[in-house]
């Protein structure tokens, strides 16, 4: 016997035309959808299969596979949970706003926005929402570096007796993606 989740992401898998697919993991269905069927396949969750409760969106930075957009969808009175992805390209990082799908989407897009410098096309205003004026990056991204690990050494001990002055201490390590200090940071 097949769940609800499951022949609902059949269908819209099977409404996205070539790239649409779904997959079951950890006890929740994903379908796929080409960056194209993004609007139509959020439209469809909710008009023909009642997945009416927007619950988030956000994204996931795939490196050179690009930035994967994902939204959870639930219909609240069966309890059906949903997953819908899809991919944009890093050379052009721009999507479908589904803010007229789901209102409820609008400060979701404007975080990914900001965190990952996705546009959304048709947004209503993409304006700074969590980071300070004059902010320069995304920090989601991986290819981010962050700075303050190159400025201020990491606080914490790593091993018994490091800090606070008791015995010698382990030579520290970059984090990755960090680049050398000598090259980058505060004394370059």
């Amino acid at each position: 016997m097949t769940s609800r989740a499951a022949e609902v992401a059949a269908a819209l898998a099977h409404g996205a035309g070539p790239g649409g697919q779904a997959s079951e993991g950890f006890g929740m269905w994903t379908v796929e959808v080409p960056v194209d069927g993004w609007r139509t396949a959020l439209y469809a969750a909710r008009d023909e299969h009642g997945l009416r409760f927007f619950d988030w969106l956000s994204a996931v930075d795939e490196l050179d596979e690009g930035y994967r957009v994902v939204t959870h969808l639930l219909d609240r009175y069966t309890v059906t949970h949903l997953l819908i992805s899809t991919r944009v390209p890093l050379a052009d990082p721009r999507l479908d706003s589904v803010v007229e799908v789901f209102r409820g989407a609008a400060w979701h897009e404007r975080e990914t926005h900001e965190m990952f410098g996705i546009d959304f096309t048709g947004h209503p205003g993409l304006t700074p929402l969590l980071l300070p004026d004059g902010f320069e990056g995304h920090p989601l991204r991986k290819e981010f570096i962050l700075a303050s690990r190159v400025a201020k050494a990491w606080p914490g001990a790593k091993e018994p007796g490091e800090g606070h002055g008791s015995g010698p201490r382990r030579k520290a390590n970059r984090p990755s993606g960090v680049p050398d200090p000598a090259l980058w940071g505060p004394d370059a």
